[in-house]
């Protein structure tokens, strides 16, 4: 790898998670953004670096929309752990 490669990746990989978030608190510049494309388009690094950081992103929002078991499920289960534990110990 050549310094000159070297320094593309690092200047990509500092850009590469503002590029997937698109935070308009710190936008890309048109340049900067099709700079970093051409970029992901030749780097196998860097785009699995960016394939990373997609799939991090995926199981966060999967993460987020997860389902949690229903109270009165949770307090049925509370209740029979403590009926068994008060068994063992009597």
């Amino acid at each position: 790898m050549s310094v000159t490669s070297m320094w593309t990746c690092h200047w990509a990989r500092r850009r590469i998670q503002r590029y997937l978030d698109a935070d308009p608190a710190a936008p890309l510049t048109f340049e900067e953004v099709h700079r970093l494309e051409v970029h992901l388009a030749t780097c196998d690094r860097c785009t699995a670096l960016t394939d990373e950081y997609r799939g991090v992103r995926q199981a966060l929002i999967g993460w987020s929309t997860r389902r949690y078991p229903h109270p009165a499920a949770l307090a049925r289960l509370r209740v029979a752990a403590e009926q068994i534990m008060s068994e063992d110990a009597g």
